[in-house]
């Protein structure tokens, strides 16, 4: 339905056509769902939404692949009660996701593409010394990252981290004694790891428990010099509470590869708030993740046409 974000063409869907009729999108807009999967028995889709009106309206439907880890655009009520069998990818960019994390991090700490930019007009050419620096470095060795949600990202960014001389401290379901094994504080609730930490990254699901997690109330925890990291999902961070509290020193920065809306709209208040850095939600996104992706995916399929199907969410 949406091929082109996961495979814009750097990807063969050759051996797809090995398993049936293959039809490819680049995009759908939702008035075309229907129309464009009528008679089809298997649909993929990433971002294209499977409610439960387009459902009903698709009595031929009986299998649905989420090209994704998450998997909220499929009402899996509907389509459990429709006999209809949805499946996702789980685990295919927890390194890539990892990495982003740092990505954001270190550039944020050495203002990276700051620095870069300022040679780039002539700063360093102009410098009355070796080396000129326009933004505090920060040092990440002895720092406290806290992690909310230790799932396969979490524990990847955990590890990192110590690899840099970092503390972790993590919200987790995980048991003390499991996150005391991997060298990790656990942390008593949400507030704690607000609280204490000089940089939060979300690893959660998105929920009704999760959803704006981070609000003004949480960010009015945080210490001044805080970062803020989000690869997880955008609904996680209440924006607007957000971009006030960047915008009024009440954190220092922010580094986030998802947003509630995507694309943003226009006036999306992150969008210009002060040292907030945001990528176009590609932290998922290198070639290596997306081989990854489409391999389960196949993989997944062929293990439905078999009578055996796996990564089933529903």
């Amino acid at each position: 339905m949406d091929g082109y974000a996961a495979n814009p063409g750097d990807i063969s869907w050759e051996p797809w056509k090995t398993l049936g009729e293959l039809v490819v999108y680049e995009r759908t807009a939702p008035e075309e769902t229907v129309s464009r999967c009528e008679g089809a028995e298997i649909a993929l889709t990433n971002k294209v939404i499977f409610d439960a009106k387009v459902i009903e309206a698709l009595p031929s439907l009986k299998y649905i692949g989420v090209l994704a880890t998450g998997y909220n655009v499929v009402d899996l009520e509907a389509a459990t009660k429709h006999g209809i069998v949805v499946t996702n990818i789980p685990a295919y960019s927890t390194l890539s996701v990892a990495q982003m994390v740092f990505a954001h991090l270190l550039n944020i700490t050495h203002h990276v593409a700051q620095h870069a930019q300022s040679v780039a007009a002539g700063a360093w050419q102009n410098s009355k010394d070796f080396c000129f620096w326009e933004s505090p470095l920060i040092e990440l060795d002895g720092l406290t990252l806290g992690i909310v949600g230790m799932g396969n990202i979490g524990k990847s960014v955990a590890q990192i981290a110590q690899t840099f001389g970092m503390k972790v401290l993590a919200y987790s379901s995980k048991s003390a004694e499991a996150l005391a094994k991997m060298g990790i504080q656990k942390a008593i609730d949400y507030e704690e790891v607000f609280r204490a930490s000089d940089v939060v990254s979300l690893h959660c699901p998105l929920n009704a428990q999760t959803k704006h997690l981070v609000n003004a109330e949480r960010l009015a925890m945080m210490k001044p010099s805080a970062i803020l990291i989000n690869t997880g999902r955008g609904p996680l961070i209440d924006e607007q509470a957000l971009a006030d509290a960047l915008n009024n020193g009440k954190i220092y920065a922010a580094g986030v590869d998802v947003l509630t809306q995507e694309p943003p709209r226009a006036g999306s208040p992150l969008i210009g708030a002060c040292n907030c850095y945001i990528t176009p939600h590609v932290a998922w996104a290198t070639k290596a993740a997306r081989e990854r992706l489409d391999k389960i995916a196949f993989e997944n399929v062929r293990a439905f046409l078999k009578g055996e199907p796996q990564n089933v969410v529903n």
